[in-house]
């Protein structure tokens, strides 16, 4: 309907601001116990180009819950069984997923627009979700210190969402969280990235992990036809690097990965290039009455083991299981919100306190480093010499700690497209 002003006004169950992995998982799940959802991404679509590629195996474990895995593993993509890091030019085992104890022993990377895509899809088979594109939520409704709706800018004009429940899963830039005032504790990171692609030919190496050398760590992840390119660089340098030509970018890249020297020049200026900035962060409290934080709003997760998409999936799937029954009976109360924070908040921890000491012990010291040959670090030799340690890595990048598991039911009749 619309108000009197020309404003569009709509009324739902939940809504939920950002269509990434977490708010396209969340919608899905509560569509699919019969509650009315609205997402509201604010892009056209999902071709944004530097995000995350992982589907690790707790991912895939929960789409095989929901009966969407065999669909899913139909989409083009590659698959990683073991990790490695090469080292100035020699090559270490850092996890192996033979043995994690999920249905797919590998790590899935698909461009996460087709994996967002696929999400969407599926959400539409449910009468009660809804996905609105080019909206982006621009600040909270709120009534006696509750939270009852949010405001959005489109294309036609603003948008004004009444809701039981509004999900802030807009991003580790949540305006969202801000606009409520939930306090972030920053953990700090080191570095950030650089993201850019190079072209991929059917002779180069097949990798899915970084290499080092002294003073510079670069990832890559094989989408086939080029490469997808991370090049780690120290916090607060991207000036320092953007005064200088192009062509240090050209000699950073070739150094640590040779094989790609001829290729370089398809960097043709900084405009080719990305920057991610890296933050370490989370809530101390998640949410607020009528308003629930999950994904990188609630915490950014480093880049480190590439787990954000997984542990923002996992908040979602917590989520669903905590509050569909009550948002469907229209009985949720603020110590529902407060469980999904109790569930979830140790798994960020324990997660959060990994990153944070691989940023600081290996990460931090490469970067420092830019003298000299850089010597494998005594973990890194660990993980070579005994095979259990990389099982216990896999296990805690490709499942995580404490698993979700889809306990949402799916409502009869819920189904209808």
């Amino acid at each position: 309907m619309l108000a009197a002003a020309g404003m569009e006004q709509v009324q739902t169950t939940c809504c939920i601001a950002g269509g990434g992995p977490a708010g396209m998982m969340l919608g899905l799940l509560l569509a699919r116990a019969g509650v009315a959802t609205l997402v509201l991404e604010k892009h056209a679509d999902f071709l944004r180009d530097f995000r995350g590629d992982t589907i690790h195996p707790s991912t895939l474990e929960v789409l095989h819950e929901l009966e969407l895995l065999e669909a899913f593993l139909a989409l083009p993509h590659q698959q990683a069984r073991e990790l490695h890091g090469n080292i100035e030019g020699v090559q270490f085992p850092l996890a192996d997923f033979s043995r994690v104890p999920a249905r797919c022993k590998f790590i899935a990377f698909i461009p996460q627009w087709d994996f967002l895509d696929f999400l969407a899809q599926k959400a539409a088979r449910y009468a009660g979700f809804a996905l609105r594109m080019r909206a982006e939520a621009t600040g909270l409704i709120e009534e006696a210190g509750r939270v009852v709706g949010l405001r959005a800018q489109t294309p036609q004009g603003p948008l004004e969402v009444r809701a039981d429940l509004v999900v802030a899963a807009d991003g580790r830039g949540s305006v969202l969280r801000e606009k409520a005032g939930l306090r972030v504790r920053a953990l700090g990171a080191p570095m950030d990235v650089l993201w850019f692609r190079l072209s991929r030919r059917a002779d180069d190496p097949n990798e899915f992990m970084g290499r080092f050398a002294a003073g510079r760590i670069f990832i890559l992840i094989n989408r086939d036809t080029y490469w997808q390119c991370g090049y780690v660089i120290a916090k607060g340098s991207m000036a320092r690097l953007r005064a200088a030509s192009i062509g240090a970018l050209h000699a950073g890249v070739a150094a640590v990965a040779p094989f790609l020297a001829d290729r370089t020049g398809e960097l043709r200026g900084w405009d080719d290039v990305a920057l991610l900035t890296v933050r370490v962060d989370r809530l101390e409290q998640w949410y607020r009455e009528g308003l629930l934080c999950i994904g990188d709003a609630a915490h950014a997760m480093s880049p480190v083991g590439g787990v954000g998409i997984n542990l923002a999936i996992q908040d979602a799937v917590a989520a669903a299981n905590l509050l569909s029954a009550a948002l469907r009976d229209g009985r949720l109360t603020v110590p529902d919100l407060a469980k999904v924070q109790q569930r979830r908040l140790w798994p960020t921890r324990v997660t959060q306190g990994f990153q944070v000491a691989a940023q600081t012990r290996i990460i931090s010291r490469v970067l420092e480093d830019d003298g000299g040959t850089l010597q494998p670090p005594a973990a890194v030799r660990l993980l070579a010499r005994f095979p259990a340690l990389r099982r216990l890595t896999a296990r805690l990048i490709g499942i995580g700690v404490r698993p979700e598991h889809v306990a949402s039911p799916k409502r009869p009749g819920s189904t209808t497209r």
